[in-house]
């Protein structure tokens, strides 16, 4: 077994992609931007599997993130010239066909390095005895302990399919400090720590609610994880690139896409209440305090099924009587077509204002969507239908989308199935297959009771103001699920949020969640309350039952809510 870095009592990781799409200088701009002994890349989200499952589709040689591949075209020499290890999930569907795609990258330019790659997670062969349904593509959520004798066997790349994204950074901290797999603790840090780097520039101010106080948001710079041999870490990036790397950055990081206080991943449960955080430097701040628990028996498994076809058609109303025109289109609409697809909803955003100076802002959108297992029903059949409206419908009418035949849409749901059921495996850079063994030890996920909570501030004089006048916030999705991570700076403010913030307040704040389970978890050590809103989404992502389909703007929203906030308390 060979180390991974210099310094035996700290692993500098960092990261160069938070998802297929990224930019695609960064793996350069962090090689050449200073010193790290690992560099990660997270290609996969629910929606990328399956735009992978239809690469595959139409060639059985594809099914991996391709943007990798041009990355490592330019800078594989670099990466081994200076030592640094390089792993990523960008396999997809297909790592065995990547790292096969790699050798041949790396042969054309003269190089050799050691590629291996983990496999096991593609569960589509045997969907149906598992009891998955019968789904385009079906992937095990595997955990660090491949990657890690990967790193083990001297790999100087190790590619993956669905790994957790925090895996590819406790893979090597597993593996440079020599982890147990009960070292529950030591993996919960590093969870975290590639919970906070996983999305790129989200650490370093990226999507950050106070962006305006960052100097320097232009062209941020990756984050970096230096991971220590307790699991604790401080998050921090290359000397003279943009962003910042705050207490604040790094707590939106944290939490975006989480559930409750536990964040369960198949090697260790880390828990998120225990979490503590404290700036070290300029452009540095620690995470310390993680305590881990035994993960649990069973693997989250990743199901994308091609749920149908769908189209949309977007008519734009301007000037007065806009709800009366509204209502003209869509009765036209409905009347006129042949035959009904199997859904059909209408959405108006009144984006027009009263006396308006320009067009634009005397006009609103109504978007109509379609779906149905019939290409045809929701092809020409609809769209066609909606422009020959044109000349028989509202004044003014205009759309801003041209007719067209339907695309295909996927759902996002899922599985669950025991660990033992998974053949993990890890191909070392001989050709050699070692098997990884399901963990010892697990633990049935319980709920976490409430915290205690702090008193509640007395009453005081307050002022009708948006909520992120003193909150900062920040959402996303998990299939048809969303979660609002909203958080404070002060003891007061916090004092106030987690005696105010409830679920009947956030409700009543976003009545498009009044009808919907909505559950609430408390993290003190953060100031933070995370809501998880049921069912928001629909059928996730590909669904897009929402124009904000994964939900990315839904904290914003409520951050410009008004609500009363004692005077005391603001800015």
């Amino acid at each position: 077994m060979t180390s991974l870095g210099a310094d035996p009592e700290v692993l500098r990781i960092g990261n160069c992609s938070g998802f297929y799409g990224d930019r695609l200088s960064a793996m350069r701009e962090m090689l050449e931007g200073g010193q790290l002994d690992v560099l990660t890349g997270d290609y996969l989200a629910e929606l990328t599997m399956l735009i992978l499952g239809r690469d595959r589709m139409k060639d059985p040689a594809l099914g991996y993130a391709k943007t990798f591949v041009r990355q490592l075209e330019d800078c594989l020499g670099l990466a081994l010239e200076r030592g640094v290890r390089i792993v990523a999930n960008a396999g997809g569907l297909n790592p065995a066909g990547l790292a096969q795609r790699l050798a041949e990258v790396a042969d054309k330019l003269g190089l050799t390095p050691k590629i291996a790659y983990v496999e096991g997670d593609d569960l589509l062969p045997r969907a149906q005895e598992l009891g998955l349904g019968a789904p385009l593509t079906a992937n095990a959520y595997l955990g660090a302990w491949g990657i890690a004798e990967a790193l083990n066997a001297g790999a100087d790349i190790v590619v993956t399919g669905r790994v957790t994204d925090a895996s590819v950074v406790v893979g090597p901290a597993a593996a440079h400090f020599r982890w147990a797999r009960d070292d529950f603790d030591a993996l919960a840090g590093a969870v975290v720590a590639g919970h906070v780097i996983e999305c790129g520039t989200q650490a370093t101010g990226g999507n950050f609610a106070f962006f305006t106080e960052i100097e320097n948001l232009d062209r941020p710079g990756f984050p970096i994880a230096e991971i220590r041999r307790d699991g604790s870490s401080v998050i921090t990036k290359h000397a003279n690139t943009g962003g910042a790397v705050t207490v604040d950055t790094v707590e939106a990081q944290l939490m975006y896409e989480i559930q409750s206080a536990r964040y369960a991943g198949p090697d260790v449960t880390a828990r998120l209440d225990s979490i503590r955080l404290a700036t070290a430097g300029e452009d540095r701040v620690s995470i310390s305090g993680v305590t881990g628990e035994a993960p649990p028996p069973r693997l989250k498994v990743s199901l994308n099924t091609l749920g149908g076809f769908r189209n949309e058609m977007t008519f734009v109303l301007t000037g007065l009587d806009i709800e009366a025109k509204a209502a003209l289109a869509q009765r036209q609409l409905e009347s006129w077509l042949p035959v009904r697809p199997a859904e059909l909803d209408w959405s108006l955003s009144r984006l027009d204002r009263p006396d308006a100076e320009t067009e634009e802002q005397a006009s609103a959108l109504l978007r109509c969507v379609v779906r149905d297992p019939d290409p045809d029903k929701v092809g020409r059949a609809f769209s066609s239908v909606a422009v020959e409206l044109a000349l028989a419908s509202y004044p003014g009418f205009t759309m801003t989308t041209p007719p067209g035949n339907g695309a295909p849409y996927g759902v996002y749901t899922a599985g669950y199935v025991d660990a033992g059921e998974v053949a993990h495996t890890a191909v070392l850079p001989d050709g050699s297959r070692v098997a990884i063994a399901p963990p010892a030890q697990t633990r049935d996920l319980d709920e976490v009771a409430e915290p205690e909570l702090p008193q509640p501030l007395p009453a005081s004089e307050t002022r009708w103001v948006p909520l992120g006048s003193i909150a900062a916030a920040r959402s996303g999705d998990k299939g048809g699920n969303a979660n609002i991570g909203v958080w404070v700076r002060t003891d007061d403010q916090w004092r106030w949020l987690v005696h105010t913030l409830t679920v009947d307040t956030l409700r009543a704040l976003l009545p498009e969640t009044a009808k919907l389970t909505v559950t609430r978890h408390v993290l003190p050590n953060l100031r933070a309350v995370n809501f998880i809103v049921e069912d928001l989404l629909g059928l996730g992502v590909a669904y897009q039952a929402r124009f904000d389909p994964q939900a990315k703007g839904l904290g914003e929203w409520l951050r410009s809510r008004h609500i009363d906030i004692p005077v005391e308390l603001l800015p």
